[in-house]
Parts: structure tokens; C-alpha cells; sequence
């Protein structure tokens, strides 16, 4: 007869000794991969479990992926620092842990004054089976329409808001840099045509009145 598991029982909070950091249920972490040329696997702490002894300690984990290990691949406007949040759920021993990190959401990422090591941000969740992403549409931006890298320059138009990557509009990130005002071209010959017709209106107005006066 098969001797039945021992029970096991929660734990609030874990100190990993190797790294000297305490961890518990709802920490994002770096674990150490299988291939040690591979960056450190991010994953997010669902529960620490232990056995009587509070020994063997393991921890439930929900997988983040890096673009590069999602079906689609890394595309062109995936930061550094991006990962999704899968559906992938799994068991791992607690001696795996490498050390906290922080995944951000992408709005608070984008208003940090500086990016360390350890952090991420994530904007999708990632179905693993499937390569679907949720949310499936996000906002684009500049000329080519591709949603925002937070790793990339761009300028924002004064026209219509929109922002643009240097290199689409035959320009480079020196040159956008030392940028004071930027207009894109739909809102330059927007403004052009506007004050074309100014010019346009003014001159029938002006001939208008000239007529008037001529009946006089």
C-alpha cells in the first residue's frame, strides 16, 4: 500500500536564505532558469506551501513570458522589460528563487525617472495555448501605427497629439531631441491650406468691397 502524502500546510512568508530575502503570496520574483544562458524565468507568487516540519518548501507560481517565449515572438514595439502575464500556473521549489522584482503596470513604468534591473511592466495577459492576447487591440501611434515602445523616442505633434518615431518622419533622435515645436505634415498642411484660405477670403472680401464701393 502507497504511504499517503503528508500534509502540508501554508505559509505566510518564506525567507529564501541564499538571497536573504523574504518573500510571500502576491511578490514577483526572478527564478533561475534551466538553460544558465537564458535570463531569470518572472513569475508571480500565488502561495507558499511547506511540509509539517516547514521543510521542503514550495512555492505556486503564475508564469509571466518574455515576448521571445510567446508563440507570435518579440515584435517590434515590445520593450526591454516587457512580459505578459500567462495562463501557465506551476509548482517550483522555493531554492529557486533569484530575487524580488517589480512588475509595474505599463502607465506607472512609463513615469518611472529611472529603470533599474528589476523592473518590469506587463500590459496584456497571455494565453499560452493559444498565443491570444487580452486586451487583443491597443492605441497605435505615428505613421506606421504601432502601439508604444517605452524604449523609443518619439515627438508629439502640437496639432493633433499624435506621436511619432524620429525615423518616420526622415528625421534622427539628435534632431528630435533638439526639437522646440513639432508639427507632423497632416497638421502643417492643414495649417497651410487653413491660412491659404484666410489669404483666399480676405482678397474676395477685399474685392467685394472694392465692388460695392465702385456702384457707389
Amino acid at each position: 500500500m502507497a504511504k499517503p502524502k503528508a500534509p502540508r500546510r501554508t505559509l505566510e512568508s518564506y525567507t529564501v536564505k541564499h538571497i536573504s530575502k523574504t518573500i510571500k503570496a502576491g511578490d514577483c520574483v526572478l527564478m533561475r532558469p534551466v538553460d544558465p544562458t537564458k535570463p531569470s524565468y518572472v513569475a508571480k507568487i500565488e502561495r507558499i506551501e511547506a511540509d509539517a516540519r516547514g521543510a521542503n518548501v514550495k512555492i505556486h507560481v503564475r508564469w509571466y513570458y518574455r515576448p521571445e517565449e510567446s508563440i507570435g515572438g518579440r515584435r517590434q514595439f515590445h520593450g526591454s522589460k516587457e512580459v505578459f502575464l500567462s495562463d501557465h500556473f506551476d509548482v517550483q521549489s522555493a531554492d529557486t528563487v533569484e530575487g524580488k522584482c517589480t512588475v509595474h503596470s505599463f502607465k506607472s513604468y512609463t513615469k518611472l525617472d529611472a529603470v533599474g534591473n528589476d523592473d518590469f511592466f506587463c500590459r496584456f495577459e497571455y494565453n499560452s495555448s493559444t498565443g491570444a492576447f487580452n486586451p487583443d487591440r491597443v492605441a497605435v501611434y505615428c505613421k506606421c501605427e504601432m502601439p508604444y515602445n517605452p524604449d523609443d523616442l518619439m515627438v508629439q505633434c502640437e496639432g493633433c497629439s499624435d506621436w511619432f518615431h524620429p525615423a518616420c518622419i526622415d528625421m534622427t533622435v539628435e534632431e528630435a531631441k533638439r526639437l522646440d515645436h513639432f508639427f507632423c505634415e497632416s497638421c502643417s498642411a492643414e495649417g497651410q491650406k487653413k491660412l491659404q484660405n484666410s489669404h483666399s477670403a480676405s482678397r474676395h472680401s477685399d474685392t467685394k468691397v472694392d465692388t460695392k464701393r465702385r456702384r457707389r
